[in-house]
């Protein structure tokens, strides 16, 4: 154990450092700057050609440009940060007015020292919705998901364990379309997408009482694209699109980009809360509203049949188009109440979504959108405005694992299995205090309020390796949140436990 006059001598040691800026640091006394998920790689700063002080700026600058630590936030006191790296505080004390003169932050008196928004920042933050004017930022938990290599310390990712999916599946699809004579390599493919897919996909459809023809189904680079082509269809600058609070924060950000005010509607466990929703379409007068009918993300709850009949009312009403993610549809186990709302509407106001990305393989990027005819034709002609044709190899890999005959038993066991892990990370999660959403019975995900600002658990988290998506994220005003979304296939390590019960133990 350090004695305290080693302790004084190597904090009056520091302090030469940072009056001089120079002196090397020691292996020993080397700081970890490596990114979470980073430790395979090598480390991108030369720690051992720098002083303490010039480690510990570049340590910080790293998280402010990954958004770690963000605009606005209050960085950590110089007493605490000095005491987690076990360094002196005149050390940090130097770092921070570095930060301060390179213009990562500004020194506020008798508060501390806060994340500067600057300029560059400023000009590629996405536009908010008026009511707040807030900046929306969603690239934080986007970057870390591919930092992120250790899925068992990820409980905020948005996909399932590559070792929950069947590869043989795609890899057996992707041999038998290599035996097949001919040029299918080379094709450059079709505008809609491959034919014997879509009349595939519309069997499926059928299954689900969505009556739709092959020509009104138009294939997508994912979820993504549709709401790409969809947002450039409909949305101009300052045109309203409603979405959930909480809600998929991706098409937050790419409804943002088309100028469009994103405004949020409160959730509840049967669906979008219909009274705040008539008074908010009665202020705006959206174009769009976007719902996940069935397990919504991040809730899990799927929509009642009342609370769909009447928001298909209210859109006849007041005139706007519903579009409908559906891409969690095959992990929705039979019985389970669910209304679709292109059931009831049959694409006259609705547009529907899909993709296997979330029970196949999330690069496989094969998603669809079904619409009305008329409209079809549209998507399709700005589809071949903005990307040509989607890749048809693809498409044809998907129609052979849907053709085959495994991909439903695949399902069953993936439902499956998420049952048992949803039931365990409950039971986790509760004994630690968190308070689940109600009406969460199906899907991937559980919503639970921590009690916390879970940006400041997200933040903690990332610095251990552990990737969390605090609730900010999944609401446009992009406000502080207690509500954490947990992937139940991802949150069973108890490192990650431990850590989180620790989080939850600090004062607020």
């Amino acid at each position: 154990m350090e004695s305290i006059q080693d302790g004084t001598e190597r904090a009056g040691q520091d302090r030469k450092d940072s009056d001089k800026g120079g002196g090397k640091a020691s292996g020993a006394r080397s700081l970890r700057l490596v990114m979470p998920g980073a430790d395979r790689l090598p480390d991108p700063v030369p720690s051992a050609q720098m002083t303490l002080v010039e480690q510990l700026t570049e340590w910080a600058r790293l998280r402010i440009d990954e958004r770690v630590f963000r605009a606005g936030m209050r960085m950590p006191s110089i007493r605490q940060l000095a005491q987690e790296k076990g360094i002196s505080r005149f050390t940090v004390v130097e770092a921070y007015e570095r930060l301060v003169a390179l213009g990562y932050l500004e020194s506020r008196r008798g508060s501390g020292f806060y994340v500067r928004e600057r300029a560059g920042q400023h000009a590629a933050a996405i536009a908010a919705t008026p009511p707040t004017s807030r900046a929306i930022d969603v690239t934080w938990l986007l970057r870390s998901m591919f930092h992120s290599a250790e899925p068992h310390k990820a409980p905020g990712w948005g996909f399932l364990p590559n070792d929950w999916l069947d590869g043989e599946l795609v890899g057996s699809a992707l041999r038998g379309l290599g035996r097949q004579p001919g040029n299918h390599f080379l094709a450059s493919g079709t505008p809609q997408g491959f034919l014997p897919l879509r009349q595939q996909l519309r069997t499926r459809l059928e299954e689900l009482e969505i009556g739709v023809t092959p020509e009104q189904i138009v294939m997508t680079s994912g979820i993504t694209q549709a709401f790409d082509l969809i947002a450039r269809q409909f949305l101009h600058p300052g045109d309203a699109v409603l979405v959930g609070d909480p809600a998929w924060f991706v098409m937050f950000a790419r409804f943002a980009a088309q100028g469009a005010q994103v405004i949020g509607v409160p959730y509840t466990q049967d669906g979008p809360d219909l009274e705040a929703l008539e008074r908010i379409v009665q202020a705006h007068r959206p174009k769009l509203f976007v719902v996940n009918s069935v397990l919504h993300n991040p809730t899990g709850t799927s929509l009642s049949a009342a609370r769909a009949f009447r928001l298909l009312q209210l859109a006849e009403q007041y005139d706007f188009l519903i579009v409908e993610d559906d891409i969690y549809c095959d992990l929705c186990p039979p019985g389970h109440a669910a209304t679709r709302l292109a059931s009831l509407d049959q694409l006259r106001r609705v547009i529907y979504l899909g993709s296997f990305s979330k029970t196949l393989a999330a690069n496989l990027r094969v998603g669809f959108l079904a619409a009305s005819p008329e409209l079809a034709v549209t998507l399709t002609d700005s589809k071949l405005l903005t990307g040509m044709a989607t890749p048809e190899i693809n498409e044809r890999v998907l129609y052979k694992v849907l053709t085959e005959g495994h991909y439903r038993k695949h399902v069953e066991r993936v439902r499956t299995r998420l049952d048992r892990a949803r039931d365990d990370t409950r039971r986790a999660l509760e004994d630690l205090g968190l308070r689940m959403f109600p009406g969460q019975s199906a899907g991937m995900y559980l919503w639970a309020d921590t009690g916390r600002d879970t940006n400041a658990i997200a933040t903690a988290g990332h610095e251990e390796g552990y990737l969390f998506a605090p609730g900010s994220l999944f609401s446009p005003s992009q406000l502080p949140s207690g509500w954490m979304r947990f992937n139940v296939a991802s949150s069973s390590d108890p490192g990650m436990l431990r850590f989180l019960a620790g989080q939850l133990d600090r004062r607020p």
